[in-house]
């Protein structure tokens, strides 16, 4: 993370989607990050109740030094809030009404100096979306809230026969953005670091080990899958030992066959600069960083991967 830039994450999806329940999965899982939640409202937003300590005004206290703080109508207002908290939260996610579109929430979040908006991570109903797609009434919503995604997350896929999950397969690429990866989950259950961006397996392992809590999670198989190949995780620790051109690193990331969900991590340009890499699904950002920021020593890459799908480092590095 850069001195002094919040990391933020916009999580959104139509109603009944599992935003709530995606949120409180996270919280469970903060690895001793101070995350900040910020709802519309916190009747839209049930904290489950073992993770509330205090309540004051519109901040509610959650376990392990996290906060829900309801914006209501004043986003802007209540993130200048959130960024004076001293100390300061180590991420920031949006979670937006199930009837707004997650893209104009970012691009308010990015006229406050501060934050940097790593993404849009967008909750799927795997029953119901492609109804609400194609209703009359909120179907442009449904539609445009999937173009806006740089990553999604189909839910409730425990619901649905292979029959459904396979239409779906064949339906949803038609209706997002090129390059967004799709990751089944049933109950919102996905590695945090998915979304969190390994921030407590890196900060718990400054040498650069992924910790045990990623490791658990990539091994975890999320079943049923939305495509066959897609039935676990991978993870891989790259050790960039060269400097290398970042843009030519960040294409083989986001193309379509490397199966990259979350990346990060530190490289040296064949200038001699040093930059901050950040990929949330197809969003990816490159940071320079001043000569002493990032982590001492070799610059490194940690990715998750699709199984079956993702291309290992020593492809994607020479590509």
């Amino acid at each position: 993370m850069t001195p002094g830039v919040i990391p933020t994450l916009i999580v959104g999806g139509y109603l009944g989607a599992g935003k709530t329940t995606l949120v409180n999965h996270l919280l469970r899982h903060a690895g001793g990050w101070r995350i900040a939640v910020m709802v519309n409202d916190f009747g839209e937003l049930t904290i489950d109740a073992d993770l509330i300590e205090g309540a004051d005004g519109s901040v509610l206290a959650l376990a392990g030094g996290c906060v829900c703080c309801s914006f209501g109508s004043d986003l802007l207002g209540a993130l200048q809030d959130v960024l004076q908290r001293q100390p300061p939260p180590d991420l920031i996610l949006i979670e937006t009404s199930g009837v707004a579109l997650p893209a104009a929430v970012a691009r308010s979040a990015r006229l406050l100096p501060g934050l940097s908006i790593d993404g849009i991570v967008l909750m799927l109903d795997a029953e119901t979306v492609r109804q609400r797609s194609a209703d009359p009434y909120v179907g442009d919503l449904v539609r445009q809230q999937l173009l806006d995604a740089d990553l999604l997350i189909l839910n409730k896929t425990e619901l649905c026969s292979p029959t459904t999950l396979a239409e779906l397969d064949a339906w949803l690429p038609s209706m997002i953005t090129p390059g967004t990866p799709v990751v089944a989950a049933s109950q919102a259950r996905v590695p945090p670091e998915l979304v969190l961006g390994f921030h407590a397996g890196w900060a718990a392992h400054p040498d650069g080990a992924t910790g045990d809590a990623l490791a658990r999670w990539a091994a975890h198989p999320i079943t049923p899958p939305i495509a066959a190949a897609a039935d676990r995780f991978v993870n891989e620790l790259l050790e960039l030992t060269a400097p290398l051109d970042p843009q030519q690193l960040l294409a083989a990331l986001t193309a379509p066959d490397a199966g990259v969900v979350r990346a990060k991590g530190w490289l040296t340009d064949l200038a001699g600069q040093r930059h901050l890499l950040q990929l949330v699904g197809r969003r990816a950002e490159l940071l320079p960083l001043a000569p002493d920021a990032g982590p001492a020593g070799a610059d490194r890459l940690l990715v998750i991967g699709l199984g079956g799908v993702y291309q290992h480092g020593h492809l994607l590095l020479n590509k």
